[in-house]
């Protein structure tokens, strides 16, 4: 029942942030700064702990931290990838944007699920920075299509697949489990995974076209409130 909820409530989170990007595609910065700070602050104050707690018991502590790196680099060239498709802005190009954005969306997913193998309180937490980071997800998806000169009718479509993707990962959890020697792992490989999109996709985003005090103070906010989530559920 749990599990449902949250799927429903990272769809409709996904849903609205596209569509507020539609309405208010230049005033977003402060969400979008308050964003990154969730995300980073769900890889630094639960999933790493988290991850190094479960995998001690199997690995050393540097092993693990390893994955992460291994995650935040994956992400990396994912990222990469995707400016081989092309230099200028195109329909095409808008498309590959959006649907990296719908597999990383897929991921998200997937993270909430093994963070619910975890644990009830790990899992909370995680779909918190999730949902939290889906509204922004939302706002990328629709900007990706349009800035690259798509009709606002793909970007609708993008935007209601990004919005399912999550929903997907969660499901797909539940055909198989993690071992008790993977799971730290698989907790480290996320946090790399949260840690990219974080530093290198929601800050700069934020920031770029409104350098201002704040949101920078959105970004401390954001990883402040994680902090006090795992604080709290912990």
């Amino acid at each position: 029942m749990l599990l449902t909820g949250i799927a429903a409530g990272s769809f409709v989170s996904t849903l609205l942030g596209g569509l507020l990007a539609l309405r208010l595609r230049d005033k977003l910065h402060l969400i979008l700064g308050f964003s990154a700070g969730a995300v980073i602050g769900v890889a630094f104050f639960d999933l790493l702990p988290e991850a190094v707690n479960f995998g001690v018991k199997f690995h050393s502590p540097s092993v693990i931290l390893s994955w992460t790196a291994l995650g935040f680099l994956f992400y990396l060239l994912a990222d990469r990838m995707l400016l081989i498709h092309g230099g200028g802005a195109s329909a095409p190009r808008g498309s590959v944007a959006a649907g990296m954005l719908c597999c990383h969306s897929l991921l998200d997913g997937v993270a909430i699920g093994l963070a619910f193998q975890a644990s009830r309180a790990i899992g909370v937490v995680v779909a918190i920075a999730v949902v939290t980071h889906d509204f922004s997800d939302g706002i990328n998806t629709t900007n990706m299509v349009l800035k690259n000169h798509g009709a606002r009718s793909a970007a609708l479509r993008w935007l209601l697949l990004d919005a399912v993707a999550p929903t997907v990962g969660i499901a797909a959890t539940r055909l198989f489990a993690v071992p008790g020697d993977g799971l730290g792992f698989a907790l480290a490989l996320f946090a790399g995974f949260f840690l990219y999109i974080g530093a290198s996709d929601l800050i700069p985003e934020s920031y770029h076209a409104h350098p201002k005090f704040l949101t920078t103070a959105m970004t401390v906010l954001g990883a402040a409130v994680l902090y006090l989530a795992v604080t709290f559920i912990g």
